[in-house]
């Protein structure tokens, strides 16, 4: 038993990163002099010389070559919220009409795709068409499926960014530059950079292929738009953290080999709150490269879950009524020396360092709310927030009993805190289990933004979205805090009295946004009221956030997207609100016009056939059973036929509509999807009532439990 566990690690070991061109493999395969450039690009950031890239280029292609490739393909991440690739050979040919397998420095830096096929919000129009992809040497390549992959940034011809990887690139670099002025004044002269790390936890559900695509409504638009409510859900708590079936045990044991071998750290697997969803966690990265690993962990699930004929389902809320699938994505700051910035330490009432940077968080996640709530926008998960056990639309940030007490203390005191509160022993009360030590505060999973002992976690991020959004909105708010911050202290004759100064003025105009409660209630919304917090409900109004006037000053003056860029940004959301919404509302009509109607009357016939059969009999007997059924069924069938019918207008008035891009989408969300809602709800009362083996397509009972 021993020996086979030992011979299990030492291939893991082995396994582990083995399809990744990372610091070992370079490190091997390429001349000191050139590895020690590429680390100085890497860590430092100083250009790359074109002959190093060629040196690179040739040993990369050596080594993915070995691991069975025969194409590259420059790996980007455009507006379309998925990524991109296009496949190019190594094979070129030779003077006598041979092949050879060649890959130069310049296929490696640069790329050229379509610039005017992607989303680009007017930024490119159609005969616009070039594009640059640029090798991102700070995130590692990779081979998948005999390709060679390399991650690259997307711009135009004109250099305006086209993807979600170049903003988050440059808000790592404005919030290492602003942090570091923070850590001169503080002493530290050793850390050359600061690194945002994340470790995005992605939530999933997964049913039966078969099942699936017996589901127009899951095919087209990736949730159900119709289903009545199981006669059991998640109600009883069973299925969280409970012991994962078979089927789906053998799935997450592929899906782990597979991550592994692309150097994923996917360290925690278990089911979630409803049936049949589930979650994985890595363990955190630089936020770069969490977010390409994230692409990679959303396409390797639905990969993998095909090979064991099941479907993976990433929306926000594939099923109403049940929990919805998020990210929890942590997030915190450290040194290139292995300093944690948001570990409160011991004493976090004497660590002002720490309750420097802990208060530039406060400050810009009140400030800039509506950035944060826009960067967990997206029709799905419109569904899900404030619903079924998810965060509310309400940005809120929890900070634990000791670290609000300190802001106590730090708002009504003269010279900062004093104390802080101890977390002690845990008694579980048997003699045979260990007293636990316990920690300073509870956790709250209620909280969109809640402090988790060294690290923030954004619960509010959709389950289908690059985290790319919520962390250069993130980088480029506590950026500008940690700015604002610096300049006070530079200038300051008495340092110390001045971070007290500053702590004081923060906790006192910033304390609205902390909340230690339960988000998920009623009473919360009313009181984020009184205090001012803004509600944002909906995609489209979140999409403003883009174009005001603050916001583009932030975006301008880092350097991260310039006015045009977020314009455009604010354009594809719309865009892409209103696609989706159309694509719903037809699917919708297709599947009622096609599948529902025609079987509920055919259950109406069969059920005026057994009155008529009862009554040919010549007996006195009681049809008053099927007599109402026939009422109620027919009923609700010509309901539903008017129903749809004002679903068809509507989409016919939205086609006609004069108005700009927003005022389209504010009528999708509120007359399209208000319609489209009254629908569902009569077809799923029908779905009640007409019998299950004539109704067109799966049940959410046969869904969630027939694995």
């Amino acid at each position: 038993m021993y020996k086979d566990q030992k011979e299990q690690t030492y291939s893991l070991s082995n396994v582990f990163g083995s399809n990744v061109f990372d610091d070992t493999a370079m490190r091997e395969r390429l001349p000191k002099l050139t590895y020690k450039a590429l680390k100085q690009t890497i860590d430092e950031g100083i250009p790359l010389n074109p002959q190093v890239a060629e040196i690179v280029a040739n040993a990369m292609k050596d080594w993915a070559i070995e691991k069975g490739a025969t194409h590259y393909s420059h790996w980007f991440q455009p507006m379309t919220g998925i990524t991109a690739e296009k496949h190019d050979s190594f094979i070129s040919r030779t003077s006598d009409g041979k092949v050879i397998m060649e890959f130069s420095g310049k296929e490696l830096i640069k790329g050229e795709p379509d610039a005017s096929s992607f989303p680009s919000g007017g930024l490119r129009a159609t005969f616009e068409a070039r594009g640059y992809t640029a090798w991102d040497c700070t995130s590692p390549a990779f081979v998948k499926d005999s390709t060679l992959y390399i991650p690259t940034a997307f711009c135009s011809y004109n250099g305006e960014v086209l993807d979600k990887k170049t903003p988050l690139l440059r808000s790592m670099e404005a919030l290492s530059k602003q942090a570091l002025r923070i850590l001169r004044i503080f002493g530290n002269t050793t850390a050359k950079k600061v690194i945002t790390t994340v470790g995005a936890e992605q939530e999933y559900f997964l049913i039966d292929k078969d099942l699936y695509l017996k589901r127009k409504d899951l095919i087209f638009t990736g949730r159900t738009l119709f289903g009545a409510k199981p006669s059991k859900g998640q109600e009883l708590g069973d299925h969280y953290f409970g012991a994962i079936k078979e089927r789906i045990s053998l799935f997450m044991k592929e899906l782990d080999q597979e991550l592994w071998k692309l150097g994923v750290l996917s360290k925690t697997k278990h089911n979630e709150v409803a049936p049949a969803q589930h979650e994985i966690a890595p363990i955190y990265t630089t936020a770069n490269i969490a977010t390409d690993q994230n692409h990679i962990i959303m396409d390797t699930l639905k990969k993998v879950a095909l090979r064991h004929n099941l479907v993976c389902l990433l929306h926000e809320k594939p099923f109403a009524g049940l929990n919805g699938s998020g990210k929890h994505n942590n997030w915190s700051l450290c040194t290139d020396d292995g300093q944690n910035l948001l570990d409160p330490g011991k004493t976090p009432h004497e660590n002002a360092q720490f309750l420097v940077f802990l208060c530039a968080v406060i400050k810009g996640v009140d400030e800039y709310a509506n950035l944060l709530r826009l960067s967990a926008a997206t029709p799905g998960n419109d569904h899900r927030l404030g619903i079924s056990e998810a965060p509310p639309a309400i940005i809120s940030i929890f900070l634990g009993e000791q670290l609000t007490d300190i802001m106590h203390q730090i708002e009504n005191g003269n010279g900062g805190a004093t104390s802080c509160k101890k977390g002690g022993k845990l008694k579980i009360g048997v003699s045979t289990i260990p007293n636990l030590p316990k920690d300073t505060t509870d956790r709250n999973r209620t909280s969109p933004f809640a402090f988790t002992g060294n690290k923030f976690e954004f619960r509010m991020v959709p389950s289908s979205a690059s985290i790319a959004g919520a962390n250069f909105m993130l980088n480029t708010i506590v950026a500008e805090m940690l700015c604002q911050i610096a300049d006070r202290l530079e200038k300051a004759e008495d340092v110390t009295s001045e971070v007290q100064h500053i702590l004081k003025e923060i906790v006192t105009n910033h304390k609205r946004i902390i909340f230690n409660g339960n988000n998920y209630s009623e009473e919360w919304i009313k009181e984020a009221e009184r205090r001012g917090l803004p509600n944002i409900k909906s995609t489209v109004e979140a999409a403003n956030a883009l174009v005001e006037e603050k916001n583009v000053r932030l975006f301008e003056k880092h350097n991260i997207l310039t006015r045009h860029e977020l314009e455009s940004r604010r354009e594809i959301l719309l865009e892409h609100y209103i696609k989706t919404i159309n694509i719903e509302a037809s699917t919708t009509i297709e599947i009622v016009n096609r599948q529902i109607i025609p079987a509920v009357i055919k259950y109406i016939t069969i059920v005026a056939d057994s009155v008529n059969a009862v009554i040919k009999t010549g007996l006195d007997a009681d049809t008053y059973a099927q007599n109402e059924i026939l009422k109620e069924v027919s009923s609700l069938l010509a309901l539903l036929k008017k129903n749809v019918y004002d679903l068809e207008n509507s989409l016919k008035e939205a086609s006609e509509l004069s108005v700009d891009t927003y005022g389209m989408a504010m009528f999708y969300k509120d007359n399209v999807y208000v319609k489209m809602s009254k629908v569902r709800e009569v077809a799923d009362k029908l779905e009640t009532l007409v019998d299950e083996k004539m109704w067109p397509f799966p049940t959410y009972g046969e869904l969630l439990f027939n694995i």
